[in-house]
């Protein structure tokens, strides 16, 4: 149920959720409320005034007479019913008002995929089929397979063209099995890479056990791992687990463990740290559902091209080394008993495959989801991170590229960067006069420092109000308390240490805007690059598709304004959210949709970055808030004059 928002005296309307926080609503509404503590309730700076609308507030430190006239902490409160809501005004020590001007601009999200990715039945490529089979006599003395086979026929009349068996193994069980179980059997049934209705037995289990036939989707990232647990009878998400991948101890980035392969028993290390973190998913995943592992029958899964090549124990080492070639880009169906992994004995593990050494599966499996294979439109598909991924292309067409972005967007880099978790400050405003900040935190406690999220919208706020100039310089002239000379140069104070989680200010510094200008800047040179390469610029390009957790929590307004992402038509934005995850869900649901990505893949071409001029040249450009060459962000450029002539 959604709920309407009218911020006075500004007269901005938004639509929330019930249930939204007042102090999120805000910021999503571009309304600036004065609070600094993250939304912990102890500053007691957010007063609102509550006209008209049902709330759940708590009183916190309000005074009795302020609760009764409708006051209420902002970060304290709950969105029920439609509301009316006056955001009081601010005066200065001296009792001068202060007049916050709205923003020309608010928060825009993406558009949800759910038209591209479309819809599909459930068809997996596993399948379980109950025989009762008619025990062998004198008269009908043929082999227990041969029996095994025509009971499939005479199941499927007309649905087979072959069926096969897996594995010795099977043979050496199947007589038992039959037998124990009074000839009534369960088969496991894997469907061939053809259209042709082709099988092959790789399990026979005792008595009906045709409801248990569940599938594991897995996202095999770098700093974590998740997986879904999917009924493939009903297409039906049981449950999620996710976690970090054990390997970060020996490395946080890809370059770092393929260096500790190359040691002496390191890929041994690696693979079985992979192992057992899928293991643990694995086992959460049936704590939840009080399910045994060996009831999941399919694995596929999907990862970058060193974390596909760790979990099958293959050589990474040439990956990093020019000409950049891995081991295989195509991976075996693999059972995945061999590499130790808790599941059906039988489960066979399918990897997406890679493009190239820095182009992994993990994008496969996002191009794949949202069908760019199939539609004339051109896209321009984007994963943001530390190695950010690009493809561009359409049915006909597609060329694809890595550029190290290097760490800024999860934190790294910036002197007060996390990772999105509890206490990273999400979200950001500035009063245009007193230059103090609006903060919002993840958890909504006291910040402790600074998130992806939260770095861009705190870059273009400062820009917007002329904190910093288009090169990522503190404006020197400007004279407050929040701007100031630190130990590593000048520096804005998001909060003071009183106001932190950690007890020391939280600032965001030059060095810190510098190491984001990079890693944007990486990024837009990666689009133009490959939108060259091909004779097209953002003029020619119908959609942006948005893929990574990361993408879920970016403000396109701001990305745009800080120049991460093209100025461009903001409904041509979608967010696919963990495409890698999505690609295989679709891909263990549908057999059909599954034999799609062969297209994808052989569509795709592999630029390296890395070996051309352009990029660089485009690169040296994107240095810039949000570029050198304004012409790319003419929304940008109106938006930044029209602040100018403000001030005059």
């Amino acid at each position: 149920m959604t709920q309407t928002i009218e911020f006075l005296p500004d007269n901005i309307t938004i639509t929330v959720d019930k249930g939204e926080n007042l102090l999120n609503a805000a910021a999503k509404a571009g309304v600036y409320v004065h609070a600094y503590c993250g939304g912990d309730g102890v500053c007691g700076k957010c007063k609102v005034v509550v006209n008209k609308g049902e709330t759940r507030s708590d009183k916190a430190t309000l005074k009795q007479e302020d609760w009764d006239k409708g006051y209420r902490l902002a970060c304290l409160t709950s969105v029920e019913s439609d509301l009316q809501v006056t955001i009081p005004e601010m005066t200065t020590k001296s009792g001068k008002a202060l007049k916050v001007k709205p923003k020309t601009t608010r928060t825009i999200s993406a558009k949800a995929l759910d038209s591209l990715v479309g819809t599909w039945k459930t068809d997996p490529p596993v399948s379980k089929l109950y025989l009762e089979l008619d025990p062998p006599t004198m008269e009908d003395n043929i082999s227990d397979m041969q029996r095994v086979m025509r009971g499939i026929k005479l199941a499927m009349p007309g649905d087979v063209r072959e069926t096969s068996y897996d594995h010795p193994e099977l043979i050496k069980h199947l007589p038992l099995a039959l037998r124990e179980s009074d000839w009534k059997v369960t088969l496991l049934l894997l469907r061939g890479k053809n259209q042709g209705e082709t099988f092959r037995i790789i399990d026979v289990e005792a008595g009906d056990t045709t409801s248990k036939l569940y599938g594991l989707a897995v996202d095999i990232g770098t700093t974590t791992c998740s997986g879904v647990l999917i009924d493939l009878n009903s297409g039906e998400i049981l449950a999620e687990a996710s976690g970090y991948n054990a390997q970060i101890s020996y490395g946080e980035d890809v370059i770092s463990r393929i260096i500790y392969a190359s040691r002496p028993g390191g890929l041994q290390t690696l693979q079985g740290k992979v192992v057992e973190t899928i293991n643990t998913i694995i086992e959460d995943i049936c704590r939840k559902m009080i399910i045994s592992p060996a009831n999941i029958s399919y694995m596929m899964a999907a990862g970058n091209t060193v974390m596909s090549h760790l979990l099958l124990g293959l050589d990474p080492r040439y990956i990093r080394e020019s000409p950049y070639v891995p081991s295989v880009s195509q991976f075996p169906l693999t059972p995945a008993a061999e590499l130790g992994i808790h599941a059906h004995p039988s489960m066979r593990l399918f990897l997406y495959p890679c493009i190239a050494s820095y182009v992994g599966g993990d994008i496969v499996a996002g191009v794949h989801a949202c069908q760019m294979a199939k539609s004339e439109e051109i896209s321009l598909f984007i994963d943001i991170g530390t190695n950010g991924e690009i493809v561009v292309g359409n049915k006909d067409w597609m060329v694809c590229a890595a550029c190290s972005a290097g760490p800024a967007f999860e934190g790294g880099g910036i002197q007060y960067g996390m990772r999105a978790s509890n206490g990273a400050i999400e979200n950001f405003q500035i009063h245009p006069e007193t230059f103090d900040p609006m903060i919002v935190t993840i958890g909504r406690i006291k910040p402790s420092g600074i998130c992806g999220s939260g770095l861009i919208s705190i870059v273009s706020e400062l820009l917007e109000v002329g904190v910093i100039d288009q090169q990522g310089k503190f404006r020197r002239t400007i004279e407050n308390d929040r701007i100031r000379e630190g130990r590593d140069g000048w520096e804005y104070v998001l909060a003071w240490k009183q106001d932190s989680l950690i007890g020391e200010d939280i600032v965001i510094t030059e060095v810190d805007l510098d190491n984001l200008m990079r890693a944007k800047g990486a990024m837009y040179a990666g689009y133009q690059t490959l939108l060259e390469s091909v004779g097209l610029t953002f003029a020619d390009l119908d959609r942006v598709i948005m893929a990574g957790n990361f993408g879920a929590y970016i403000d396109l307004e701001r990305a745009i304004t800080i120049g991460l992402l093209p100025d461009v038509d903001r409904d041509m934005f979608y967010y696919l959210g963990n495409a890698s995850m999505l690609g295989c869900q679709i891909s263990l649901s549908n057999v059909y949709r599954f034999r799609d990505r062969v297209q994808v893949r052989t569509l795709m071409t592999n630029m390296e970055l890395a070996e051309n001029p352009e990029f660089m040249q485009h690169y040296m450009a994107s240095l810039f808030l949000p570029h050198t060459d304004m012409s790319l962000f003419p929304s940008v450029e109106k938006k930044l004059s029209e602040i100018k002539l403000s001030e005059r």
